[in-house]
């Protein structure tokens, strides 16, 4: 399998690893907020120097709060995708707003990596400019809180839902090549159902897509690590539930994971080897 992006096509015979660089303060994990763009920059620079394969750079927090105004977004993202586009590795924008994608994609990044379930606007920037997209599951606005449905099989649930919306986008003129899907986490999912996903993640890969999975340090993991929603843990204090999280996930198929921590980054190296070719 491989993923299109506008200006080279991955291989996923082995899975990758997408550093996170975050150009923000309010990021749920105090250490990947990198505050501004120079330190974004930086911050990236490391990533790759200890051997990411590409870094996703956002702008605005995936937790809930007021809309940010894409102007402001702008004004923080492009800058830190402008001074990591000759890192030599391929950088995704993290962004639901297609007026941040379009300057995002000029000032060189290769792909956007989309929280919203996308857009018909989104689709059609995606199809002009022949970017990779990641198109994640969520069941309505981002950065809104909301409890999770209930769904008598959940991986159905996401099979339906990714072969709707991804319908939606080959209509609109996105080539099926430039597409990963990503179950969305945390978004709109109880710990049960997130576990669920991860033991089945095998199902979703049934549907010819590559799996990106976006899971680092993420509140799931502090509810098992606790025993409970209420008492989890700190993001900072994640790091080795994602670590076994992660090496699970490239087990069950898992093609390229959304990460943190360089300990994560060796756990998908070694997990991947282990596991041969997908």
């Amino acid at each position: 399998m491989s993923w299109r992006l506008s200006d080279r096509t991955l291989s996923l015979e082995q899975p990758l690893a997408a550093g996170i660089v975050n150009v923000t303060d309010d990021s749920m994990f105090e250490g990947a907020r990198s505050g501004t763009a120079e330190q974004a920059i930086a911050d990236g620079m490391a990533l790759v120097e200890v051997g990411f394969d590409m870094l996703d750079v956002g702008a605005v927090a995936a937790r809930s709060g007021p809309p940010v105004p894409a102007e402001d977004e702008a004004a923080a993202l492009v800058p830190a995708i402008e001074g990591l586009a000759g890192s030599g590795v391929p950088i995704s924008a993290d962004t639901f707003s297609p007026e941040v994608a379009r300057r995002a994609l000029a000032a060189g990044a290769a792909a956007v990596n989309d929280i919203s379930g996308g857009s018909d606007e989104m689709f059609e920037l995606v199809a002009e400019s022949g970017c990779g997209y990641v198109l994640m599951h969520i069941e309505g606005p981002p950065r809104v809180d909301r409890a999770a449905p209930e769904y008598e099989d959940v991986v159905a649930r996401l099979k339906s839902w990714f072969e709707g919306r991804v319908g939606q986008a080959l209509g609109l003129g996105v080539d099926e090549e430039q597409i990963a899907i990503d179950p969305g986490l945390d978004f709109d999912l109880t710990t049960d159902q997130d576990l669920e996903i991860l033991r089945r993640l095998g199902e979703l890969r049934e549907l010819g897509l590559p799996l990106y999975v976006s899971l680092s340090r993420k509140d799931f993991i502090g509810a098992i690590l606790a025993g409970s929603w209420e008492d989890r843990p700190a993001a900072g204090e994640r790091e080795w539930g994602t670590v076994a999280a992660a090496s699970l996930a490239v087990g069950a198929g898992a093609d390229v994971l959304r990460v943190h921590d360089r300990s994560t980054l060796q756990a998908i190296r070694v997990a991947g080897r282990i596991r041969g070719a997908a």
